[in-house]
């Protein structure tokens, strides 16, 4: 089974920029469709970017135009670049496995404030 760790959060300025990594250990990682997540605090955890295997994307629509989604096989790493940020997207940024999901990692916190 993929384990997926996630790294690449902290403590960002409103309008700056992050880049979060989703590094998997096993074996046929480009065959899997990997999503990033998000849980604001007090609040449900839902998905904001998945890289399809076939290498296509798709983007909620709350972050269109801010995030973008890729995916390096040789690495075995999924990135989430977010431009612009805003304080809602202050939250525990997850990866894990579309649509089956696997077992939740640890996260990694985004905090967007002044």
């Amino acid at each position: 089974q993929v384990q997926l760790v996630e790294s690449g959060g902290g403590l960002v300025q409103p309008g700056g920029s992050l880049r979060l990594s989703c590094t998997a250990s096993g074996s046929m990682f480009g065959s899997y469709t990997i999503a990033w997540y998000r849980q604001p605090p007090g609040k449900q955890r839902r998905y904001v970017a998945i890289s399809n295997a076939d290498g296509s994307a798709n983007i909620a629509n709350s972050v269109k135009g801010r995030f973008t989604i890729s995916r390096d096989n040789a690495l075995n790493t999924v990135y989430l670049q977010m431009i612009n940020l805003e304080p809602d997207d202050t939250a525990v940024y997850y990866c894990n496995m579309f649509p089956d999901l696997g077992p939740w990692g640890q996260g990694t916190q985004v905090t967007v404030s002044s």
